[in-house]
């Protein structure tokens, strides 16, 4: 049976890949593997490319989700998501293909792109075998098929039918607002059955054990507008999450945890990211949140400004989100936007969790003496500014009447 970073981690052995993370994210090497033994830091990993460290004490990262769907299908639109996704610093993709040739699609992500990739197994299951016809056969098939071919990481839906029966005439605005999840919930009702992917956990376990896949716990009950508030099955699938998270890592699986997504009020992200890692201390991957409702066209901003909450008060992983949010499909200069936003974002709360970086330092003295070229290349996204600002001198905001030029001297102390 293959070794995972779990296994290793536990067994004391330092691996190339915690090495490697270790540097890259300025932690004690022996910190790095205790962490990934008690399933607290993930690392992320495809074959030939640098491993991704998520969750304590690793930077915030950020997922770019992107994929046809079946009313658009532009595979080479994807591809130059995928590229904008590589060039502008995410650190992972997942693949949401649900139209076109869907396993061509993902083999073309593959090729153009070295981060890791995650997939929701189920999406192309319900696709290509159909909602009335689909068996647990199927779903099993389609989730071996897409380890084997190499992706990173999977999302499954762990709902359970006491979670339905509770949220059945709860009263919710939006009612249930994930896709994954509802397949799973539609799938259970068609059959009269519990959630599959529970019921054989230990079986896709060690499926994901066998290229030392990442599971993703995906969150069904996450709220989709901020009036349905926080609510009985929502809490239930906090528990039963954290419950399946610590039995996956038992198992050697390592895991991460998706919740708070979606819409929350921004006056409970911090209350909601500690009632998360109060019950498992596992990475936590939010998408968002957004803490409004009518930012619509502008959806990427407001989900920043929640997320930057969020990875302040300790999220490990940011879903980013774009102006095309509840819209349409993103295009590629959409995808690159919201991308770049949610850097600025994860930067943020960065600074509120581990402190102040030197690169805002950098930047500030750089702009301190008007050197334009060097507050470019400091920048986040270096391409726009270089767009903006002048050849020398102060900025055409300020012209001849700059106060850093006018109290430059005296606050020297050369005058």
């Amino acid at each position: 049976m293959i070794k995972t970073q779990i296994d290793h981690a536990k067994n004391g052995t330092l691996t190339p890949e915690m090495l490697k993370v270790a540097k890259t994210e300025g932690m004690e090497e022996e910190l790095v593997r205790e962490r990934v033994a008690n399933g607290s830091l993930v690392i992320m990993t495809r074959k030939g490319c640098p491993p991704i460290a998520i969750g304590k004490g690793a930077s915030t990262k950020i997922n770019v989700n992107l994929g046809t769907s079946s009313a658009a299908i532009d595979p080479e639109s994807e591809m130059e998501k995928v590229k904008i996704a590589q060039k502008y610093g995410a650190a992972t993709i997942t693949d949401l293909s649900m139209g076109g040739d869907i396993s061509a699609i993902r083999k073309m992500v593959f090729e153009n792109t070295e981060l890791p990739v995650t997939t929701v197994p189920i999406y192309q299951t319900i696709v290509e075998c159909g909602m009335d016809n689909v068996t647990f056969d199927d779903i099993l098939s389609y989730l071996k098929k897409h380890v084997e071919e190499g992706v990173s990481s999977v999302l499954i839906h762990c709902v359970e039918r006491r979670m339905l029966e509770k949220l059945k005439g709860s009263g919710r605005v939006m009612g249930m607002v994930s896709k994954g999840g509802s397949f799973t919930s539609s799938f259970m009702l068609l059959n009269d059955c519990e959630n599959p992917f529970i019921e054989h956990f230990d079986e896709i376990m060690q499926i994901l054990r066998e290229n030392d896949v990442v599971l993703s716990l995906g969150n069904t009950m996450r709220s989709g507008c901020i009036h349905d508030l926080k609510d009985t099955a929502q809490l239930m699938e906090i528990e039963t999450n954290a419950a399946l998270a610590k039995r996956a890592n038992e198992m050697g699986v390592q895991v991460i945890i998706n919740g708070m997504g979606g819409h929350i009020q921004a006056s409970e992200i911090p209350d909601s990211v500690r009632l998360y890692k109060e019950k498992a201390d596992f990475p936590l991957f939010v998408a968002g949140p957004l803490p409004t409702d009518i930012a619509v066209g502008y959806d990427h901003v407001a989900g920043a400004v929640g997320a930057s909450m969020a990875s302040g008060a300790g999220a490990d992983y940011l879903c980013y989100i774009t102006p095309a949010e509840h819209l349409s499909l993103p295009n590629p200069e959409q995808v690159k936007e919201g991308l770049i936003t949610f850097k600025i974002a994860a930067h943020i709360g960065d600074s509120m969790k581990y402190g102040l970086s030197d690169s805002d330092l950098m930047l500030a003295r750089k702009r301190a003496i008007f050197d334009w070229k060097g507050q470019a290349e400091l920048a986040i996204d270096p391409d726009r500014p270089a767009q903006m600002c002048p050849e020398e001198g102060p900025c055409s905001m300020c012209g001849d009447y700059c106060a850093i030029k006018i109290m430059k001297n005296y606050l020297s102390g050369d005058e």
